[in-house]
């Protein structure tokens, strides 16, 4: 799968004399029109592409479809396809590593019209979030606003809205 960036958060370099944790995630594109199924993070104040970790020796597209499953209750999830691979390196907040080395695989698929019941974790529930069909240009202009503004960020947003563009000029 092709290499969309590589993306060093502050404070991380340099990398040598650190200890890094590998994390593998997905990432599901989902688009209907000009309209994308995102995340909504009240914590956080972003939208963010459904996915998460994958389990220890899960296939890839097998832990994208958990996940988009598990936090959307996305049904028939059908016509995958790759769309690249998303990179970071970020500081680690727990005392056993460094850093970590987060890497996504996305990935472009369909699903039903109709969303089952999502089954969220404890803490996405804590955090506020639920799936939500957005306009793609409004999502990211959300986000950039929330970059610019907000003072509760989350790691994550600077990915989301690099995807999120990328996903943009790909469906214009």
């Amino acid at each position: 799968m092709k290499l969309l960036k590589t993306h060093y958060h502050p404070g991380v370099l340099p990398l040598e004399n650190k200890t890094v944790f590998i994390r593998l995630a997905t990432r599901s594109i989902v688009t209907k029109g000009d309209s994308i199924l995102l995340m909504y993070t009240q914590r956080y104040e972003d939208y963010s592409l459904p996915g998460g970790g994958l389990d220890e020796h899960e296939d890839k597209t097998q832990g994208m479809k958990r996940e988009l499953t598990e936090e959307t209750g996305a049904q028939n999830i059908h016509n995958v396809k790759p769309f690249g691979v998303y990179e970071e390196y970020r500081l680690w907040y727990k005392p056993d590593f460094d850093v970590q080395h987060m890497i996504s695989y996305c990935y472009t698929c369909d699903i039903d019209k109709e969303l089952g019941t999502p089954q969220l974790e404890s803490y996405e529930m804590k955090n506020g979030m639920d799936a939500r069909w957005i306009n793609i240009h409004e999502a990211i202009a959300h986000n950039e606003n929330t970059m610019s503004i907000s003072t509760k960020k989350g790691l994550s947003i600077e990915r989301e809205l690099f995807l999120l563009k990328r996903i943009a000029d790909k469906i214009a």
